[in-house]
């Protein structure tokens, strides 16, 4: 800083080193990168030019002092840069389309500046640069250089270029600002130009042209609104990232003024890196009388870099697509994929492969008279305490690329859904979206969800299904929409789940709210030797180590996850027609099932049936199938199944029936059924799964009921043929 004070800076001689620099840098294949830009600006396919710091770094004519003072004095030097893009700005080499009111208004300028119309001697008649150019310049800090966090920014870092990391908590509308009013005099019929600097202005009203002051006469302005150049101006907020907050403080907000091409770049709930030039606001009017010398401080962002992209933006590089074709031509890939999820977390196999389901999603269906059918899956994670459900929660909103974590008693149905709020720009109610709104086309996950007041449970209802939010409060009725999974852990109604209660009385939820649940995952905890000492000793290795014991396979990272999920949520699969009748009977026989036990814990209804075919298009979507298998309705109905393993282990240790006696008896019964005396070995299989047993057991009884010669195996293709009638 002691240099730049001491030492009179040459502005022209910069100017030509910022011309020299845009004329000559070469990018990594040698083309002039910067000429190449202002080329596509001239031929108006872009409007923003991007200086980067990191190549200003490498260009061998730049000194280090330069540099320097680009970064302490950004916002001098975009003045710069732009009057050096002004000399080296090519002709267009491409037809455009023509801006009308701006190329007409520009050619009469220019015509009428060339027939002596404005005598040059006075400023305000002078065509300021700003209304001839149609490209904006940012100055992007160095990609290396680790982010600040709002409380690091200090006063000294006014006027430099910063890089600040948060989360984006509220944006205004996009506004036009005034960047350069014209005003046209009545008298002398001159044009005034007036530059604007600040938020807000002054306008003249006296005609400040020689003309006038020589007639002595107080012309008239009037502002030419279609003449004057506008800006794309929006404020957003951004707030302190949960980490960077010292214990006992509250997270410090700033705000960042968003101009021209960088609006609508980010939405409330993105997590961003924003670089931009700190700079003091001072107060206007009776709050400038009230604050004194005090100013607020605010951010001009000049580039945004967001941590997640959404699934629609994400576009996958060379290696990544490499990596997705090798990964998908794994046969084992939907293992994989699900045991790469929270590999910390031990066994729970179905419940990852149920949230990996839930993180894939189907397509939204709309039908031709405009009646939609969600897509989304939506989990009910309830079990015992100390199952892991939370960590669970938070590993997927950490993989999701948009997710809101929230608890029951930490938020209300306003918060939920959406708040009525007093802008404090405007003055006027406003909408605030609440989590299932900012988590609109992302994960909503809501921990302790039985600790929630009923009322406020009653918001969620709607979201669910018809994935709006609807509002009528303080004269404002509109619909908003949150097209969002929701993703819920609770625990049962006593804390843990009581053995001696009907699984109705432990759920405790109302059966509105569980049938809009595509899978209601129950999770207990019991007591089994072997299972627990494998859990203690996976604990102890992962406290150790600070990793997952080794799986057999390397665990894909979540930014692999991300990219393979958004690949697969490009394929839209359909359900073939030979499968209807398939899905229409398993459905029925659910249904019979559940009227025969008497159940009341689990609510079949016509969202089962839609259920299955979503977790079915889930799994043909992970093998990037354009239509759904056989295999991927039988898993779905094997996840529905295994979501209420651990009631129907439990019903087995009542009834006296061990593991083998079960499944001799559903092998029976299902030949009985088809009145046949075979039973296929895949047909078997997955008949055994559905009801939460193994394979080895399978093989199991096979093997013990073979050597009462009660049925015999086909050697090869283990078939089933029952010897006695």
């Amino acid at each position: 800083m002691a240099t730049t004070a001491t030492k009179t800076i040459d502005f022209a001689a910069e100017r030509a080193l910022a011309k020299d620099f845009l004329a000559n840098f070469a990018g990594p294949r040698g083309e002039p990168k910067y000429l190449n830009i202002l080329q596509d600006v001239a031929n108006r396919k872009i409007r923003a030019v991007q200086i980067e710091l990191d190549d200003l770094f490498h260009y061998k004519d730049a000194d280090d002092e330069f540099l320097q003072r680009v970064t302490e004095n950004t916002k001098r030097y975009i003045g710069i840069f732009a009057d050096a893009i002004d000399e080296l700005m090519p002709e267009s080499t491409e037809a455009y389309a023509v801006d009308e009111d701006r190329d007409i208004l520009m050619t009469q300028r220019v015509d009428e500046g060339a027939d002596g119309g404005a005598d040059g001697t006075d400023p305000l008649q002078r065509m300021p640069p700003e209304i001839r150019r149609f490209f904006e310049v940012y100055i992007k800090a160095f990609s290396k250089v680790t982010p600040l966090t709002i409380r690091q920014v200090k006063a000294s870092n006014i006027g430099q270029l910063v890089k600040i990391s948060g989360i984006v908590t509220r944006c205004s509308d996009v506004k036009p600002l005034m960047q350069v009013a014209v005003y046209t005099c009545e008298e002398c019929g001159f044009e005034i130009y007036q530059e604007v600097t600040a938020r807000v202005f002054m306008p003249l009203f006296e005609c400040p042209s020689q003309r006038c002051k020589l007639n002595k006469a107080k012309g008239n302005l009037i502002l030419q609104l279609r003449a004057s150049k506008f800006l794309k101006f929006q404020e957003v907020k951004l707030q302190e990232l949960a980490e960077h907050v010292p214990k006992g403080h509250i997270p410090r907000s700033l705000t960042v003024h968003l101009r021209g091409e960088l609006t609508r770049k980010v939405a409330p709930g993105d997590v961003v890196e924003m670089s931009g030039i700190f700079l003091p606001m001072p107060y206007y009017g009776f709050r400038a009388m009230r604050a004194g010398l005090v100013a607020d401080t605010y951010l001009e962002s000049m580039s945004i870099t967001h941590f997640k992209k959404k699934y629609e933006e994400y576009e996958l590089k060379g290696d990544e697509q490499e990596q997705i074709d090798r990964l998908a031509e794994d046969g084992d890939i939907y293992n994989k994929l699900a045991r790469s999820l929270a590999p910390e977390i031990f066994g729970h196999e179905d419940v990852k492969k149920a949230l990996l389901l839930l993180l894939v999603g189907a397509p939204h269906r709309k039908l031709t008279d405009g009646m939609k059918i969600r897509g989304d899956l939506h989990i009910c994670l309830m079990g015992d305490p100390g199952v892991a459900k939370s960590q669970l929660l938070k590993h997927i909103i950490n993989v999701a690329p948009r997710g809101v974590y929230t608890t029951g008693r930490g938020s209300s149905g306003v918060g939920l859904t959406a708040a009525v709020q007093k802008d404090p720009v405007t003055n006027e109610f406003v909408l605030e979206g609440g989590a299932l709104v900012l988590a609109d086309m992302g994960i909503c996950a809501i921990d302790e969800f039985d600790k929630m007041e009923e009322s406020d449970r009653t918001a969620i209802h709607e979201v669910m299904e018809q994935q709006t939010v609807s509002i009528a409060k303080a004269g404002i009725t509109t619909s908003l929409n949150a097209r969002t999974a929701v993703l819920a852990a609770a625990n049962p109604a006593w804390g843990r789940y009581d053995m001696r209660r009907t699984p109705a009385e432990n759920i405790n939820l109302p059966p509105a709210l569980l049938s809009r649940f595509d899978l209601l995952w129950l999770i207990l905890d019991r007591a089994d030797m072997e299972t627990d000492l494998e859990m203690a000793r996976h604990v102890v290795h992962v406290h150790q180590n600070l990793e997952s014991p080794a799986l057999g396979f390397t665990p894909l990272e979540p930014p692999v996850l991300r990219a393979y999920i958004s690949a697969a949520r490009r394929v839209v699969p359909s359900v073939p027609r030979e499968l209807e009748e398939y899905i229409a009977t398993a459905y029925s026989s659910i249904r019979q099932e559940e009227a025969k036990s008497n159940a009341p814990h689990s609510y079949t209804t016509i969202r089962t049936l839609l259920s299955i075919l979503r977790i079915s298009i889930a799994l043909a979507r992970l093998r990037f199938s354009e239509t759904v298998a056989q295999s991927d309705v039988d898993e779905a109905l094997r996840l529905m199944q295994m979501s209420k393993y651990s009631l129907y282990s439990d019903d087995r240790q009542r009834s006296g029936l061990d593991a083998i006696s079960d499944i001799y008896s559903i092998l029976r019964d299902e030949a009985a059924r088809t009145n046949s005396m075979d039973v296929r070995y895949a047909h078997a299989l997955n008949l055994i799964s559905r009801k939460g047993y193994s394979e080895a057991q399978l093989k199991e009884c096979l093997e013990e009921y073979a050597s009462l010669n009660v049925w015999q195996i086909h050697p090869n293709t283990f078939d089933i043929h029952f010897i006695d009638a």
